[in-house]
């Protein structure tokens, strides 16, 4: 019987997780997700699987695209071993030129401490640099 998912577990998924986005540190984002994590950005994306695939898409979406993050936590509900967190971001699109307020849903899946799922969907808006 694996143990039971805590708030103080989310929280400290999070807490690395929107550290390693503001600082964007791949090696911490890392530190969070199972070896074989699947994480699925978007509702009709193909799931990236692993370290490796999670560390590509975080270098290049995260490190090279996006620069002056802000994260904040606003819900967490847990059924069984998956939290549904509400977050928002606000950051600069490095690509665009512009300032991006996002709002998103992910669905947590954990195994133990760390995620082995992660399947987020948002919305974002454009704002003034």
């Amino acid at each position: 019987m694996s143990a039971l998912l805590t708030r103080t577990k989310v929280r400290n998924a999070l807490w690395n997780y929107g550290k390693a986005w503001e600082t964007q540190n791949p090696n911490l984002i890392l530190s969070i997700f199972t070896e074989d994590a699947t994480y699925q950005e978007g509702p009709f994306a193909e799931p990236m699987v692993g370290w490796d695939a999670i560390r590509a898409y975080w270098e290049k979406k995260v490190v090279q695209e996006q620069r002056d993050i802000r994260f904040h936590v606003e819900n967490i509900l847990i059924e069984g071993n998956v939290a549904v967190v509400e977050w928002i971001a606000d950051f600069v699109d490095v690509v665009k030129n512009e300032g991006a307020h996002l709002y998103e849903v992910a669905f947590l899946e954990f195994s133990g401490d760390h995620i082995k799922s992660l399947r987020e969907t948002w919305r974002s808006e454009r704002t003034p640099l």
